[in-house]
């Protein structure tokens, strides 16, 4: 018997301005050691607020600082440093590791495939099509504007 999971608070002050999620670091940093790997929820108590804690998987091979996905309806919110926010729920994963690969002190989806990018449009009556606008910061030019006609029956489509 004895208590799930340990409480984890923000080690900083954090605004939630709008409804898009934030990541706020916590006092708790990876590996957890005894090869742990930990669920990350919400305290039930932030919840009654209005503050949703997104639940998150902590890998027993993590090496780094710890970060809650944090999200409200009803912005501007003020997160205090200290703040309890949500708990580390240990447990042992007994799932086989495919590959020989080190997580790291890298997160959010780092074992994941390169990014993707899913459009989505509204069908009508008239041609599909899309605006996009792709940015570079390292080489020129810097922004290029596109217009596109979109083949409904493609799985890929390129831009060159």
């Amino acid at each position: 018997a004895g208590i799930a999971g340990v409480d984890v608070s923000a080690i900083e002050t954090i605004l939630l301005w709008n409804s898009q999620v934030h990541r706020v670091p916590v006092n708790a940093q990876g590996p957890l050691g005894n090869g742990l790997s930990a669920l990350l929820l919400g305290r039930s108590s932030i919840t009654l607020q209005g503050i949703f804690a997104l639940p998150g998987v902590i890998d027993a091979d993590y090496t780094g600082r710890i970060y809650a996905m944090i999200w409200t309806l009803s912005p501007p919110v003020s997160i205090q440093e200290g703040s309890r926010i949500a708990q580390l729920v240990p447990f042992k994963a007994n799932v086989p590791c495919k590959v020989n690969q080190q997580r790291g002190n890298a997160g959010f989806g780092s074992m994941g495939l390169e990014a993707q990018i899913m459009w989505s449009m509204e069908i009508n009556k008239t041609k599909p099509s899309i605006s996009v606008e792709l940015q570079n910061a390292k080489n020129r030019p810097e922004k290029i504007k596109l217009q596109a006609l979109v083949d409904t029956g493609a799985d890929v489509t390129v831009l060159s």
